[in-house]
């Protein structure tokens, strides 16, 4: 990370600049120095710089002050301060203004090249992300946004897989987003053709044959003519194959051939079509599982799993929870035209409490009936549908069952789970994380209906 990066340093004085020139130096960085703040502004406004490291003390403009002329342009380039000791407040007050870290004097080159690796690394991944979510596709790619170490896995194998030709396996269950990788994927290979989705569970047997492939006029009873097939249409484009194991096996056997010599024949017709796709599939299940299980051929999964994609569920990226939230959250006010709407905190917390079986696209139609609830105020717990105060499954029925309670639905609930709650941290001796087990929902969850219905409960 650190090598042929272009690091700009500011001190007024020589031997300071000479000497982290030379450290940096020797860590492969191509090093500009300024003598002043003013100076590092220019040079920052006529330079490619990827880091800036400046002293905190300097004539006419000190580091502090640059530091708030870049965040005053709208730059997010990272800082580091260097300070000597005596100065650490004012290095944790740049910091608080939006340096990236700060380092002491004296130098040491270790610590030098760990604070700067660190800031130059968050700094490609913060713009890598941001690159990605404009560029990828914008056909409902806003939908895909993530930051945890994750999804950036996942951002860079689409990156880096695009622009070939190589067929595409992707795993993932329901609602993660499988399509949106597979368009991203499209719209970034540089393919002229078109990017056809079709879903092989849809479709009956006979019907996705003739949806594939097409068919000549008097191919079977009601062809009265001629039918272009998906695998045409996706020619010199991408084919995205969506729950390939729900695939009949005689269908699969003739994909092969496709596969394999990339040329097909419409039904009823001895006319071979030469065709140029790139192949993308994806399924909610465990792709060799459906293998062992005969759900899917051996050899078509090995012919289309060249890379292969593993989406994380949304549980797996607890991160990412309310940043989608909020996303969604935005979207919605700005179709319903409302000023402004944020989520409460207790909302966020049930919000990242809850294990979201069906991942993203569940979030998404929370987020949109909360905001049609909220007309236009604060989200709040409330505005939430009742289910997903709930982890447990069983839990849940219960709840439901007693909704014809006489006190109301929610009230029935919430004395549900205080008289559950209860007899957990009893069972449990009041061990917390114990109690959350036998309720099988998270610890974190537990603390937050423990403070919701003020209960108070034995200390571990």
């Amino acid at each position: 990370m650190l090598r042929n990066a272009k690091v700009l340093v500011a001190d007024d004085e020589k031997n300071g600049r000479r000497m982290l020139q030379i450290l940096l130096n020797r860590l492969g960085c191509e090093v500009l120095v300024a003598a002043d703040g003013e100076e590092a502004l220019e040079i920052i406004h006529t330079n490619t710089v990827n880091l800036l490291i400046t002293d905190l003390n300097m004539p006419k403009m000190d580091g502090l002050a640059l530091l708030s002329a870049l965040r005053q342009e709208g730059s997010e380039l990272p800082v580091i301060v260097v300070t000597a000791y005596g100065t650490v407040e004012t290095a944790v007050e740049a910091m608080k203004q939006g340096a990236a870290d700060f380092i002491m004097r004296p130098l040491d080159i270790e610590q030098i090249e760990m604070v700067v690796n660190h800031a130059l690394e968050s700094y490609r991944l913060k713009q890598e992300n941001l690159f990605l979510r404009d560029q990828l596709d914008r056909h409902g790619w806003d939908e895909f946004i993530g930051q945890s170490s994750r999804m950036h896995g996942i951002y860079e194998l689409i990156r880096q897989v695009a622009p070939t030709k190589a067929s595409v396996f992707i795993a993932g269950e329901t609602g993660t987003g499988k399509e949106l990788v597979a368009r991203a994927i499209h719209r970034n290979s540089g393919r002229q053709g078109l990017f056809v989705p079709i879903n092989c569970a849809a479709l009956p047997t006979s019907m996705l044959e003739s949806e594939l492939f097409g068919y000549i006029r008097g191919a079977f009873t009601g062809a009265i003519k001629d039918r272009i097939g998906k695998f045409e249409y996706a020619h010199q484009g991408t084919l995205f194959l969506d729950e390939i194991t729900e695939m009949h096996p005689e269908i699969q056997a003739k994909l092969l051939r496709v596969l394999q010599e990339n040329t097909i024949e419409r039904l009823g017709s001895n006319h071979s079509l030469v065709v140029d796709i790139r192949f993308i599939a994806a399924t909610n299940r465990n792709p060799r599982q459906a293998v062992a299980d005969k759900l899917l051929r051996e050899d078509v999964f090995y012919r289309l799993n060249v890379i292969n994609v593993d989406l994380p569920p949304l549980r797996d990226r607890q991160d990412d929870i309310l940043l989608l939230a909020n996303n969604f959250v935005e979207t919605y006010r700005k179709q319903m035209g409302y000023r402004e709407l944020q989520l409460s905190t207790a909302a966020c917390e049930i919000l990242t409490a809850y294990n979201w079986p069906g991942n993203v696209r569940e979030l998404k139609n929370i987020m949109e009936r909360a905001v049609v609830l909220s007309r236009g105020a604060k989200i709040a717990e409330e505005h939430l549908p009742q289910e997903i105060f709930f982890e447990n499954p069983q839990e849940r029925k219960i709840a439901i069952e007693n909704q014809d309670c006489a006190e109301g639905l929610e009230d029935c609930i919430s004395d549900l789970e205080i008289r559950m709650i209860n007899r957990a941290l009893q069972n449990a001796d009041g061990n917390k994380a114990k109690a959350a087990r036998g309720l099988k929902i998270s610890e974190r969850t537990l603390w937050y209906k423990l403070k919701k219905y003020k209960i108070n409960s034995i200390e571990e």
